[in-house]
């Protein structure tokens, strides 16, 4: 039942289209709320981002009147609090304003205030004969459950999942190394229980597209109207003598699972010797976690600095330091040897060997050389093409070609990238955020089949000893990086915004406690109206470039 609460210290709103400010709630213990000023309305919100608690206040709205998070990307549409894009999964909760004897009021419930939130609820009891089944339950999977139910589809879902527990934060996987489902749970079972999304574990053995059938490993079917593969990647393992899994306490890590064991081996009293091979995000993401938890981490790469290949050697270089600093020791232009028994515990890593000679004492070795598209149930199908990466073609839409109500997301897709650099180009893109918005994008074609696909500009966060964010994609690789703010390591300083270029292109944009660059840029780019690399140079501040009401991807 809506009730009526006094705003602190405001005797009335005067905002400008565009403004926001953040108000206290009499009568409720740390109660607030976002106003903001939209195309001449005044629109009262929950004042945090539900995805992790970004003040929004600090967020990025646009004409259009999406409210974008300045942490994660997360985007919500402010007539209505609904999610736009990734990676929140509950709408901010709306509240009516009254102006009245000099003083500013809301009406709302005071469960929605008190949360700061709209708790979504999927309850369905399903009808018709539409029926959904997702393949997998990662991001992508997840992303599809709640939008399509949220969009109003009524039909059946049934997920197929290699993992036995519901969708997973897996991000907290790798940057924290969390062990307990509860802890990284999205929602709870009751949760898809109360919208009939029938949860199943298994292992796809294959699909036949002419008859609409997936069948599983253990010889069930499940027949669907709508298709979505969203089955994720397979980490690689290195081909190496004591590294493919033929030495005990060497690991992979993607799955709570793999973080179980991880931890399990790890003890809780620290000082092991742990090699982390490969300097992509997740190892660097897992060694700095272990280093904070009392462990020696030593990290191998291949490259002159972590990441190269996507940040340039200049950020790259900011990564190592902040992790050194934390204690880890890497190996850069390394290659690794082989992998060695230890003399003292029979069939178990003892040390790792690389080609110049260096030998790493090991008591674990966590193996970050990443991934290949999880496909294997595609591999002969006379029906679909896969191609040369193991991955699916797919159009704007996700749509598999040549398949009818067949969609692919996520790390097995290959799709075209319509954002700046992108002119179509297919990409595949391993990101999370990507994939949960692919799942999003095909739940909306599915609820509304004559509409146009959801474009979105992928976004990218890491806990590298500090915090980043990163939005855009270089498919044509970039020329020259311009880095702009405070970035000596030494000195505690993090505080920079990084411009990939491509000729006088901006494609990618990286920072460093310098929100709200990263949203505010997501944004420009989805007008295609980012400053030029000429502009970067002079000075030019994208906090203050102007944002226009089209959007052109």
């Amino acid at each position: 039942m809506a009730s009526e609460y006094k705003l602190k210290g405001l005797t009335s709103i005067d905002l400008k289209n565009g403004q926001k400010q953040e108000a206290e709630v009499e009568g409720i213990e740390n109660g607030k709320v976002l106003i903001l000023k939209n195309n001449n309305e005044v629109h009262v919100m929950s004042p945090n981002c539900t995805h992790y608690g970004a003040p929004l206040v600090k967020g990025v709205l646009t004409p259009e009147g999406r409210l974008t998070c300045p942490w994660h990307g997360a985007c919500f549409k402010v007539s209505t609090g609904d999610v736009e894009d990734a990676p929140a999964l509950d709408p901010l909760a709306k509240f009516e304003v009254v102006q009245k004897d000099g003083a500013v009021y809301i009406k709302g419930d005071e469960g929605a205030l008190k949360a700061g939130r709209r708790h979504l609820s999927i309850k369905c009891s399903p009808k018709g004969q539409e029926k959904v089944v997702i393949v997998g339950s990662g991001s992508g999977g997840l992303g599809a459950i709640e939008a399509l139910r949220a969009g109003g589809f009524t039909g059946g879902i049934t997920v197929i999942s290699k993992e036995n527990h519901q969708p997973i934060d897996r991000t907290k996987l790798s940057k924290a190394l969390m062990t307990d489902v509860s802890q990284v749970a999205w929602r709870s079972m009751d949760f898809y229980k109360e919208g009939n999304v029938d949860i199943v574990g298994g292992t796809v053995a294959s699909v036949d597209f002419g008859g609409k059938k997936v069948k599983t490993q253990d010889g069930k079917e499940y027949d669907y109207t709508k298709l979505i593969l969203a089955s994720g990647g397979k980490p690689n393992m290195l081909p190496l003598d004591g590294l493919k899994g033929d030495l005990g306490n060497v690991f992979l890590l993607r799955s709570l699972e793999h973080t179980q064991a991880i931890m399990k081996a790890a003890g809780e009293k620290g000082g092991k010797k742990i090699v982390v091979v490969g300097s992509s995000f997740i190892g660097m993401e897992a060694g700095n976690s272990l280093a904070s938890k009392g462990h020696s981490v030593d990290i191998i790469g291949m490259e002159k600095e972590p990441m190269e290949r996507v940040m340039g050697t200049k950020v790259g270089s900011i990564f190592r330091k902040l992790l050194e600093k934390n204690g880890v020791k890497f190996h850069m232009e390394a290659a690794v040897e082989k992998g060695n028994e230890s003399k003292s515990a029979s069939g178990m890593i003892g040390s790792v060997s690389l080609k110049d000679g260096t030998s790493l004492e090991a008591d674990i070795v966590i193996e970050g050389v990443g991934i290949k598209p999880s496909t294997d149930y595609l591999q002969n199908n006379s029906s679909i093409n896969l191609e040369k990466d193991g991955s699916v073609s797919v159009d704007e839409s996700f749509a598999v070609k040549g398949l009818k109500d067949v969609y692919a997301i996520g790390d097995i897709a290959t799709y075209p990238y319509h954002g700046p650099g992108g002119n179509g180009k297919p990409v595949r893109i391993e990101h999370w955020d990507v994939a949960q918005n692919a799942g999003r994008s095909v739940a909306h074609t599915i609820n509304n089949p004559s509409s146009k696909p959801k474009p979105f500009i992928p976004v990218f966060w890491s806990a590298v000893g500090s915090q980043l964010r990163y939005c855009g994609h270089t498919p044509q690789g970039f020329d020259d990086v311009i880095i702009q703010g405070e970035t000596d390591v030494s000195e505690g300083k993090q505080s920079w915004v990084a411009y990939f270029t491509k000729g006088e292109e901006v494609h990618a944009v990286a920072s460093m406690m310098k929100d709200p660059y990263m949203t505010q840029s997501a944004e420009l780019m989805r007008r295609m109206n980012m400053p030029s690399k000429s502009d970067i140079n002079k000075g030019v501040d994208i906090l203050k470039v102007s944002m226009p009401a089209e959007v052109k991807i």
